[in-house]
């Protein structure tokens, strides 16, 4: 709704989610988007890790689909979160080394 307020979109995956045609096209397009509005941009596997990381959805919840989140923050300096700052640090160190969307393995603990 507000692309302003977007700070980073996660694309998430794994091993099994390589060979779907559907996914990698939503991918792209997700990608061309976040690309025309300055929006970081990450790829990250282990799913199973990433939904460990942001908790169980509350009781009668929609199930979630983790393979594209966007995280946003609502004020005008969306970089002042410390962990954010350091994510947007990588990801434009890794375009200055022609790695267009950076990736990240999330390990299980």
């Amino acid at each position: 709704r507000d692309p302003d307020s977007v700070v980073l979109c996660l694309l998430a995956t794994d091993e099994e989610d390589e060979g779907d045609i559907a996914l990698q096209i939503h991918f792209t397009l997700i990608q061309a988007f976040c690309c025309d509005n300055d929006i970081h941009i990450l790829r990250v596997s282990g799913m199973q890790r990433l939904a460990a990381i942001l908790g169980e959805p509350e009781p009668g919840a929609e199930p979630r689909d983790l393979h594209c989140l966007l995280v946003t923050n609502p004020h005008t300096d969306a970089w002042k979160s410390q962990g954010l700052a350091e994510v947007a640090s990588y990801c434009a160190e890794s375009r200055d080394k022609n790695q267009w969307v950076p990736y990240v393995c999330l390990q299980e603990r």
